[in-house]
């Protein structure tokens, strides 16, 4: 499956932004997806996961909780994540990634499918 990543950009502190994640060549809803983040000078960490199928379970890392909300159109082949309150930190390059695999899934290694990152740059 390929993945294409959009809608990042340059927003002021206390904004919101919605990233896309554009999914082609599987089908969609039996994978498992999730976006991670990579800021400058920082390893890529975990941001959010959503499961297979109609999406029912998501997963978030701590500091998003309450503010980042994960969700999936199988019938658009898409997930996105919905950023609210943004702060300076979660200033990073956003990646998604896919699995063919049931569960919440919160480690790189777990996924097979990445796409290609989208700026997500917070003004303070």
């Amino acid at each position: 499956v390929q993945l294409q990543a959009s809608g990042g950009g340059l927003v002021q502190a206390g904004g919101s932004l919605r990233l896309s994640c554009a999914a082609s060549g599987g089908t969609f809803s039996n994978y498992a997806m999730g976006w991670f983040r990579q800021a400058p000078g920082k390893e890529r960490e975990f941001v959010a996961a959503i499961s297979w199928s109609g999406g029912g379970s998501t997963y978030y890392t701590d500091s998003v909780k309450g503010r980042f909300t994960i969700a999936r159109d199988n019938a658009k082949n898409t997930v996105y994540l919905q950023m609210n309150s943004l702060k300076p930190e979660d200033a990073a390059v956003y990646y998604c990634a896919a699995v063919q695999f049931k569960g919440l899934h919160s480690a790189q290694y777990e996924y097979d499918y990445w796409g290609q990152g989208t700026q997500v740059t917070v003004s303070s």
